[in-house]
């Protein structure tokens, strides 16, 4: 980890102290020691349903990278896709930006033999159909069930409203880098005058060469996979499946402490509009965003002790837990790289 991520690093962890700190003190007869005790009696099914869509999470990332790299000739198998997926999930919850965990991804890619400029064709690619799955949860449950929305307080909707219009944004941006090859040839040239001009750069012909050669092989990945529909279908599938499995984190744990199964759509919902909330402000994990937008949710379906019960238990299981395993997983891959290479150079 370079200083800036190990910066990061520690505000995600003091943001984490705080953001539950705040939850906690929304109920006064709530402790740590209740919640424990509520966990251990909790209905066991829904407990290992609930860690199921948790790993489903980093799973199906795995997948819609697998099933990208295998359009271009890159076959890799289940445990490498879900490092590949752990090294983003980690690294975007420790970073402002959801794509953060980006580089991560094609470090492991990198290491695993694949071409920088076919990982980051892949990756971008990848951003586009995880934002067409989060925006395709978010509209057919707006869809079906509007009337959750107005649930949310002012404040909330307008950060759900903010977060569909910045998702959008988006996806409109990574489509123009996968197929206008121009833009990619704009930023190259423009960054090389300024390097140029700041004198960090001696040979700006030369790099814009090197680049260019890198942008040519790029755009040959994103035709591979453009024209392989049964690839990108598979993509967009897988994450509308990750986003599936995170939201669904939330209405098992509801069930597992005793909700009402006619009430888990509503709690579903409320949910997925979380996550598209959570994505408006640059702040590690949405931690502190999506922590209020839950407790506002939930807050018209049952009494404030339970939300925040309820808030905790799935946001420390989806967000917290997973991360610390994304988190492992990546230790032992950079370690196993490590020991590889170090037996190479032996």
């Amino acid at each position: 980890m370079d200083k800036k991520k190990i910066i990061w690093f520690f505000i995600a962890i003091l943001l984490a102290v705080l953001s539950i700190s705040a939850v906690l003190s929304q109920a006064d007869s709530l402790s740590l020691h209740d919640l424990k005790e509520i966990v251990l009696s909790a209905d066991k099914k829904w407990v290992v349903m609930s860690i199921f869509a948790m790993l489903g999470f980093i799973c199906c990332e795995g997948g819609a990278l697998l099933c990208l790299l295998h359009s271009v000739g890159y076959k890799r198998n289940a445990i490498q896709g879900f490092l590949f997926s752990a090294g983003d999930v980690f690294f975007s919850a420790i970073t402002p930006s959801a794509s953060g965990g980006q580089p991560a991804s094609a470090y492991f890619m990198k290491k695993s033999g694949i071409p920088l400029s076919v990982t980051t064709a892949v990756l971008v690619m990848n951003l586009v159909m995880y934002t067409l799955g989060i925006l395709t949860v978010g509209l057919l449950c707006l869809v079906t069930a509007p009337e959750i929305f107005f649930h949310f307080n002012l404040l909330s909707r307008g950060l759900i409203l903010l977060g569909s219009f910045v998702l959008v944004l988006f996806a409109i941006f990574f489509l123009l880098l996968l197929f206008h090859r121009q833009i990619l040839n704009i930023l190259v040239h423009k960054t090389a005058y300024l390097l140029s001009k700041l004198r960090l750069l001696r040979k700006p012909k030369a790099w814009i060469a090197k680049y260019e050669k890198r942008i040519e092989a790029y755009h040959e990945s994103v035709g591979q996979m453009a024209g392989s529909k049964m690839a990108l279908v598979g993509a967009y599938l897988w994450n509308l499946a990750q986003r599936v499995s995170q939201i669904s984190v939330t209405a098992f744990v509801f069930l597992a402490t005793g909700g009402d199964p006619k009430d888990v759509f509503p709690i579903w919902t409320i949910q997925s509009m979380v996550a598209i909330g959570s994505n408006t402000v640059p702040v590690p994990g949405g931690m502190g965003v999506a922590d209020y937008l839950m407790l506002d949710g939930f807050r018209d379906m049952m009494s404030k002790s339970s939300a925040v019960r309820l808030e905790l238990l799935s946001r420390s299981l989806s967000f917290y837990i997973c991360v610390l395993l994304s988190g492992f997983t990546v230790a032992i891959g950079y370690a196993a790289y490590y020991f590889i290479l170090s037996r190479k150079r032996s």
